[in-house]
Formats: structure tokens, C-alpha cells, sequence
């Protein structure tokens, strides 16, 4: 449905975007992810035609529109702030992006219809926007868009003015009218939550760049690189200096039984970086003259409970290993009366080695873009 090709933005000196390609497929929920300043907003105002690239191509449903007007694009936008006509009912709002292309009755009477049902707002066609929530104001705003029967729809944080309850009510409802009209979806936000919950797959943005595009599962459990594993939930990052490498594992032997490891990357010489995420790691009390585990094998290293910090449905602890780095361990608080861990007690993490992933450390290479 979309595709970029070596797209870049620059405003004066500063490179916004940078030599990105994609491939949106038709009927996809697709996601632009990353932080302020990231080029996530730029590259669909270019899609959009908002925009011109100062170099790179986009093509549309087969067709080249890099220097077509935006007028002439069959994509709709839906921006955070809705920019509904307070003075128009909700019909008359969805039916006006109709009535700007000669769309007559009773085609444009049954395109309210269709698209009010869609967003289940049938009955509110006679009300206008003040009468209206923050959640139904979107799905106006939504069906206005949808009623022109794009061939791409593209939302610029829309949830972005809604309280968290409701913003998470609407996540579903997006997702569940995207399914609906079978419309391509292509979506902004910097909320990682947001676009797991929706999304068919993922573009994780840095510095004008796309650092990763994959699935929500595969992006949350098998980063490429030091930045997409911190960004996307919470996730421990490691530099283990690799003292052995046997059987497709590599090992940093931390004396004692204690160890660090990973799937050997073959490539890397001297040290690797890895990512664990916090509730794949295990904690137990340190019992000195304990015997070490028969099987060997996994990461397992002592360290010291610096703080602990309740969370409703878990405790996050944070712990300093004997390395002298701090790890975050998640548990979850399913025992009634349960003590939390307290600070200053000494465990022992462990962890399968295959929850270990080695990742591009990209911490110093990388700066946000403008």
C-alpha cells in the first residue's frame, strides 16, 4: 500500500529524517514508534504530502506521489486535537469531506450510515461537538476521515488529549475499527504500550532513522539494538566480557559458579552486549555453602537489594550485581501478606541463557534528530 524509499527530510542543517524504507502492506496496522524529535511526524506529514522529502520516494498503491499535492493523495489524517466544525452536527461533520468531492445522495447518506455504525455512534447523527465526550469527538473525527474511503489512514497521536482510562478504552476500539473497514492504518505515538496493543507491526524510530520494523512480540522479546531494547518496555542492558565460548555459548565467568551468558554471537571478539528483561530473571535469597545447581547452565550472579518499589500487582527491585552493575527484577505480588525484599538483603539472580540477547550497543553512537 506504502512504500518509502530512501526518504530523508532536512530543515537548515538538521537531518529530521534519514534514509528511511518501508513497506506498509495493505489492510496493516502500522505503527511509527519513538521519542519526541525522533522524524516519526515528519515521515507521515511526507506521506501525506505535507511535507516535501528533500530526497527519497513514496509511492502509493502502485503509483509514485512523492511530489503530489496532498489534495490529490487518496490518504486522510487525523490529528490529536480532532479539528471537528463545532457548529456542524455529527452528520453533517462526517459528511463534509463528501460534500468537498460532489458526493451525492444517496451514496453520501448511506456513507454516514456506514461509517456512524462503524464507530458505533448511531443515534448521535443530530448532536454537535460540544455535546459530545473526548473518546466519541474521535470517532468523529475517525468516521469523517473513513467516509472518503482512503487508501490509507494516517493518525497523529488522536489519543494523545485523552485521560489514561479512556485512552486505553480507545486503543481497542481503534483497533477493532481498523479491522472493520479493513482500512490501512498508519499511526504515530511515542507510548510503547499503545503500540503494542494496536499494532500489526512496529517501526521503532531514533534520530531520524529506523532502528528496527517487527512485530510487537518479536520487537519486545528480540531487540536489535541497545536503543529499541530500552525503549520498548523496560529492559536490563549487560556488557559481558566473554572468557569462554563452548557449545554456541558464550560465558563470562564471574568466579564462584557465578556467570554471565548468551547465545555465542560468533562474530564479536572480547565482549558482547546483552538485554534481559526484568520478569525473565529469578531471584532467591544468597545462602552461602550453597551447593551450585547440577545443571550449570544459564546466567547466575550474586548481588545486593538496593531498593524496592511496589507497583500494585508487582514489586520492582532493584538490585546491584557483583559486576557493579544494577539490574531490575520484576515480582509479581500473588502471595497475600507476602514481605517485599528488603534493601540490603543479598540474592542470587539466574535467568535461561536463551533470555539473554545479544544487541548492537548503539548507546553512543546515536543522537535524536531534530
Amino acid at each position: 500500500m506504502i512504500e518509502l524509499h530512501s526518504l530523508t527530510k532536512v530543515f537548515g542543517n538538521a537531518a529530521a529524517v534519514r534514509d528511511v524504507n518501508l513497506t506498509i502492506q495493505p489492510g496493516e496496522f502500522f505503527s511509527l514508534l519513538g521519542p519526541s524529535g525522533c522524524g516519526k511526524t515528519t515521515t507521515l506529514r511526507m506521506i501525506a504530502g505535507f511535507e516535501e522529502p528533500s530526497s527519497g520516494k513514496i509511492v502509493l498503491a502502485g503509483d509514485d506521489v512523492t511530489w503530489t499535492s496532498p489534495r490529490r493523495r487518496n490518504v486522510n489524517m487525523v490529528f490529536q486535537n480532532y479539528a471537528l466544525f463545532p457548529h456542524m452536527s455529527v452528520a453533517e461533520n462526517v459528511r463534509f469531506g463528501l460534500k468537498i468531492k460532489r458526493v451525492k445522495d444517496p451514496e453520501a447518506g448511506e456513507r454516514v450510515a456506514d461509517m456512524l455504525a462503524a464507530v458505533r455512534l448511531e443515534g448521535f447523527e443530530r448532536r454537535v461537538p460540544a455535546e459530545l465526550s473526548g473518546g466519541q469527538q474521535q470517532r468523529v473525527a475517525l468516521a469523517r476521515a473513513l467516509a472518503n474511503r482512503p487508501e490509507a489512514l494516517l493518525l497523529d497521536e488522536p489519543l494523545g488529549a485523552l485521560d489514561l482510562k479512556l485512552r486505553k478504552e480507545m486503543q481497542l476500539e481503534l483497533k477493532s475499527i481498523q479491522q472493520r473497514t479493513g482500512t490501512t492504518f498508519v499511526y504515530v505515538t511515542h507510548d510503547q504500550e499503545e503500540a503494542l496493543t494496536m499494532s500489526d507491526r512496529i517501526a521503532v524510530m531514533n534520530g531520524g532513522r529506523v532502528e528496527q520494523v517487527d512485530d510487537p512480540r518479536r520487537l519486545y522479546e528480540r531487540p536489535k539494538t541497545s536503543f529499541v531494547a530500552g525503549f520498548i518496555g523496560t529492559s536490563n542492558l549487560l556488557t559481558i566480557p566473554v572468557d569462554d565460548r563452548s557449545g554456541g555459548v558464550a560465558t563470562a565467568d564471574l568466579g564462584d559458579g557465578m556467570r554471565l551468558t548468551c547465545r555465542d554471537p560468533v562474530t564479536s571478539n572480547g565482549s558482547v552486549t546483552i538485554t534481559v528483561r526484568p520478569e525473565k530473571i529469578g531471584l532467591a535469597p544468597w545462602q552461602p555453602g550453597r551447593a551450585e545447581p547440577a545443571d550449570k547452565t544459564g546466567s547466575r550472579v550474586r548481588g545486593t537489594v538496593a531498593e524496592n518499589v511496589y507497583l500494585g500487582s508487582m514489586t520492582q527491585l532493584i538490585v546491584e550485581i557483583q559486576t557493579g552493575e544494577r539490574l531490575i527484577v520484576n515480582q509479581l505480588n500473588d502471595r497475600a501478606g507476602a514481605e517485599p525484599i528488603q534493601p540490603g538483603s543479598e540474592v542470587v539472580l539466574s535467568w535461561e541463557t536463551e533470555n539473554s540477547f545479544v544487541v548492537e550497543d548503539d548507546r553512543q553512537e546515536r543522537k535524536v534528530g531534530a
